[in-house]
């Protein structure tokens, strides 16, 4: 029960290996939200597995130089909270997160079925706040719904908890997704 101050910019990382489990816990439902992201990382090609072996195995481990100071990250989270939303961006954002949940009246047949528990307020937050630094990083001064398209499934994917019939009938969270992408209006 103790809080421990953090200087800011800070962001924490969490691995998960989908092979190798044991020693480890998986998180709660409740601590999962909190991630903005859920990245998944496949294998490197075979120049870049190479690459990584040759800056590994040969001399001293390189040091990470940095490329900004944390004031210049902190400027630059302000300006990105100044990127412009329009109203269907976020109101498309808040329909495409209430349709992951199986009690809502607008959730389609197959999320009452395969979801057991769906996102919750933080995944529109997290889908507006990431496409402002999309938009951003594409040089937009506005988010578009492309924006919240691209980011629905890093955002999503940890926070659609697939339902045992799920499970069943091996129906995966980004399936669910994908298919909630393909279906809801913008």
């Amino acid at each position: 029960g103790r809080t421990y101050p953090l200087q800011l910019p800070f962001f924490v990382l969490a691995t998960q290996n989908p092979i190798e489990q044991e020693g480890t816990y998986p998180l709660p439902e409740a601590q999962l939200d909190r991630f903005m992201f859920a990245v998944v990382m496949g294998y490197p090609s075979a120049e870049e597995e190479a690459e990584i072996a040759a800056v590994t195995t040969t001399g001293p481990m390189p040091e990470p130089e940095p490329v900004m100071s944390g004031a210049a990250v902190l400027r630059l989270q302000a300006v990105a909270r100044q990127v412009a939303v329009g109203e269907t961006v976020l109101s498309y954002a808040a329909r495409l997160v209430r349709r992951t949940r199986p009690q809502d009246p607008t959730a389609p047949e197959y999320v009452r079925r395969w979801v057991g528990w769906g996102a919750g307020p933080r995944a529109t937050q997290a889908l507006i706040l990431a496409g402002k630094a999309r938009a951003l990083l594409h040089g937009r001064l506005a988010v578009s719904r492309e924006d919240v398209r691209a980011l629905a499934m890093p955002v999503l994917r940890h926070r659609v908890l697939p339902s045992f019939a799920a499970e069943a009938e091996g129906i995966s969270a980004e399936e669910i997704i994908t298919r909630l992408l393909e279906e809801t209006p913008a």
